[in-house]
């Protein structure tokens, strides 16, 4: 449970410097490839990922390869999305891909189904409905063909993304070589696609990638060991993290940028905490009183 903690947190802290980054002179791109430098030397620093097998690593090549290319493409398109489709619309679109992993925890992990996560998972998309409620139904965005390809983009990118760290946990030691090599493509990527633009680099945005890295490695880190904690168990990581850090991120727009919680929001919260509780916590709770 401690590991999911630290990764929801860490995950709105990155969203808040996300959220703050234009207003402190921070253009995101660069922050972004900048972040994947710092993930991959964090990576070597703290995980110290044996390279020497590079037989055994080449044979994980399609998931360095999809996470490498995944994760910063859907950075682009998730910004893409926002100018097109609305910020409200492309929030929706990145929880709703919770359908995804949930569904694959069933038919690709061989998670078994139990009471718990019946009552706990209609409970996780009831409470990910109220908590994207928005007056007025997120106005904003446009409805186009372009709008609803990029949010499609974004509900499936995000849902590939979370299967795919759920497979690289189940990669025992070579796990850290190939998160390393993910972020090392990644990067390069990245720089790339900047290249191509002929960007040029600003102080504020490299110092913000420096911090965002930080907390993006620790973020994928503390998320992947969850999945590792709870290997058979798939749904709880995947519901935990997604409630938990909308949730979080809920109270920290109204207690920090002031923002409004609707009543239904609220209500999101209460049924956030009561999912979790029944996914992590029922099971127990009903052998204590024998139910």
């Amino acid at each position: 449970m401690l590991y999911l903690i630290i990764s929801i947190v860490c995950s709105v802290a990155v969203s808040v410097l996300l959220k703050v980054a234009r207003g402190r002179g921070i253009v995101i791109e660069q922050a972004i490839a900048v972040n994947y430098v710092v993930a991959a030397l964090c990576c070597g620093y703290f995980l110290r990922p044996d390279l020497g097998q590079w037989q055994n690593l080449l044979s994980g090549w399609p998931l360095f390869l999809a996470l490498g290319v995944l994760l910063p493409s859907v950075f682009v398109i998730m910004g893409r999305s926002v100018a097109v489709a609305g910020i409200v619309k492309s929030d929706a679109a990145q929880r709703l891909s919770l359908f995804l992993p949930i569904a694959a925890a069933f038919l690709l992990f061989g998670e078994t189904l139990s009471v718990n996560k019946v009552v706990g998972i209609a409970l996780a998309f009831m409470a990910l409905l109220a908590l994207l409620y928005k007056d007025g139904g997120g106005k904003g965005g446009n409805n186009s063909a372009a709008a609803a390809a990029l949010l499609l983009g974004v509900w499936a990118g995000y849902g590939v993304i979370d299967i795919l760290f759920k497979q690289l946990s189940k990669s025992g030691q070579a796990f850290s070589a190939t998160l390393l090599l993910a972020f090392v493509l990644a990067g390069v990527g990245m720089f790339g696609w900047l290249w191509w633009r002929k960007t040029r680099f600003n102080a504020a945005s490299i110092l913000g990638g420096l911090l965002l890295g930080c907390l993006n490695f620790a973020n994928i880190l503390f998320y992947i060991r969850a999945h590792q904690a709870y290997g058979s168990n798939p749904t709880l990581v995947f519901a935990g993290m997604n409630l938990g850090v909308i949730t979080l991120g809920t109270l920290v727009g109204a207690l920090v940028f002031k923002e409004k919680i609707h009543s239904i929001n609220a209500a999101g919260i209460a049924l956030a905490l009561m999912a979790i509780g029944c996914l992590f916590y029922l099971d127990t709770l009903r052998g204590i009183l024998g139910v």
